[in-house]
C-alpha cells in the first residue's frame, strides 16, 4: 500500500490530497529516511509524521485497503 494512502486510511491525516503534501513538503519519513508519496509500506516499518512543532512516531502493525474508524488505530502502534 502506498504511504499517502495508508496515512489516510489510518486516519492518521484526513485526506489523501494532504498526506501527499505533507510527503512532498519533506515531513514524513519512514526508518529515518525521508519518504515520497508513492513508497510501499510494510508491516514493521516505524514512520515519523511532523505536523509543525508536534512530530508523531509511529510503527506499522497491520495494513488493510479499507477499515472502520473504530479498528484505524489498531493499524499502527504508536512509540512517541
Amino acid at each position: 500500500m502506498r504511504l499517502d494512502k495508508f496515512l489516510k486510511v489510518s486516519r492518521i491525516i484526513k485526506r489523501r490530497t494532504v498526506a501527499n503534501e505533507a510527503c512532498d513538503a519533506e515531513h514524513v519519513t519512514v526508518n529515518g529516511r525521508r519518504a515520497k508519496a508513492s513508497y510501499e509500506v510494510k508491516e514493521g516499518d516505524v514512520v515519523e509524521v511532523s505536523f509543525g512543532s508536534r512530530t508523531l512516531k509511529f510503527k506499522i502493525c497491520n495494513i488493510s485497503e479499507h477499515t472502520l474508524k473504530s479498528d484505524a488505530q489498531s493499524m499502527y502502534e504508536i512509540i512517541e
